[in-house]
């Protein structure tokens, strides 16, 4: 079976760039009728062949969206993504819109594999879910040129589209709500750097604490996964200090449960003796006796304008470019104490 052509072979024939190539064989601006001319008459010579909703007419925006996903976060208690998944599911299919999944195996990422939606031309754009390497994205940007939306995470290259939780802030208003409860001595469970929006929590946390005129303590600093595959592990990571501080943040939900699980096997009561707040207001039913005090994420408003987006840049109207970082708000719950 041959290979089907795609647009990078149109370009480096012609000697343009992928997307020249898909904004001409999508009658989108920003370049001359002869180069169009002479794209739309390669593509045609090398057997080219788009998909069948990319054949459609632009107006009516019935497009067939592919949603990407790392195995990494399909796991049995990775539900936030889950949700996403499903939310940008209805919300395409509102649009009028279909979408596909593809779960991108650790192979495929770590061999740049081209997904098979793409690779098959079944697809008008793509919606990332969660964070895929760097290289492989660059990868799949530079032999496709489709259009791509990122959503809750973005590599900060300057020309990627991504809509995004304003994790920074989140975390110094939880934090901050902290302190106004009482805590001075305040702990962060999360692995630094394994992603993005730890990271930014892990920011928006010290900012707090140095407002707050609170030292680093780098034993209050509490990995949860592994740095390379994002796997949390309860007995590998999650070791409490020698020196327990009254309160711990913790990057997310899950983390916060896990952290809870392991306070009580020591003979630590929460709120009572240890408050612990979490981030994202989504777990996994029973996995918590406790309603945890947490930072809402708006995961449906996330999805819808990543979906919205995506259907305007591929259909060559005017959409918001860059990172989109969206608010979330703080949810009481019943994992903290105030103290004196």
């Amino acid at each position: 079976m041959a290979k089907s052509v795609r647009l990078k072979d149109i370009a480096d024939k012609i000697g343009v760039s992928t997307v020249t190539v898909s904004k001409a064989l999508s009658g989108q601006k920003g370049m001359s009728e002869e180069l169009r001319e002479k794209i739309h008459a390669l593509a045609n010579d090398m057997g080219y062949v788009p998909s069948v909703s990319r054949k459609a007419d632009f107006s009516n925006k019935s497009f067939t969206i592919g949603v990407l996903i790392s195995e990494n976060f399909m796991s049995e208690y990775s539900s936030f993504y889950t949700r996403m998944h499903q939310q940008v599911s209805q919300i395409a299919m509102d649009k009028g819109c279909f979408t596909m999944l593809e779960v991108v195996s650790c192979d495929s990422e770590k061999n740049k594999t081209i997904p098979r939606l793409i690779e098959d031309n079944k697809v008008d754009g793509i919606v990332v879910v969660g964070r895929l390497d760097e290289d492989y994205l660059k990868n799949i940007k530079v032999e496709c040129g489709i259009p791509m939306v990122y959503l809750d995470f973005c590599n900060h290259s300057g020309d990627e589209d991504a809509v995004v939780s304003d994790s920074f802030n989140g975390a110094y208003c939880l934090t901050n709500y902290l302190f106004d409860m009482g805590h001075k001595d305040i702990a962060f469970v999360g692995t630094i750097l394994a992603s993005g929006a730890i990271t930014d929590r892990y920011l928006g946390y010290s900012k707090s604490l140095m407002e707050h005129g609170r030292p680093y303590n780098g034993d209050w600093i509490i990995y949860d996964r592994d740095l390379n595959d994002g796997t949390m592990d309860p007995v590998k990571f999650f070791k409490l200090p020698e020196k327990m501080p009254t309160a711990f943040f913790c990057n997310c939900d899950m983390a916060a449960s896990i952290l809870i699980k392991k306070l009580n096997e020591n003979g630590y009561r929460v709120p009572e003796d240890i408050s612990v707040v979490g981030y994202d207001n989504y777990l996994f039913p029973g996995l918590c006796d406790i309603k945890l005090t947490t930072y809402g994420v708006d995961s449906y408003e996330m999805g819808r304008n990543a979906v919205l987006n995506l259907i305007r840049k591929i259909s060559g109207e005017r959409y918001r470019q860059g990172i989109m970082i969206l608010e979330g708000h703080m949810i009481e719950g019943e994992s903290v104490k105030k103290i004196q």
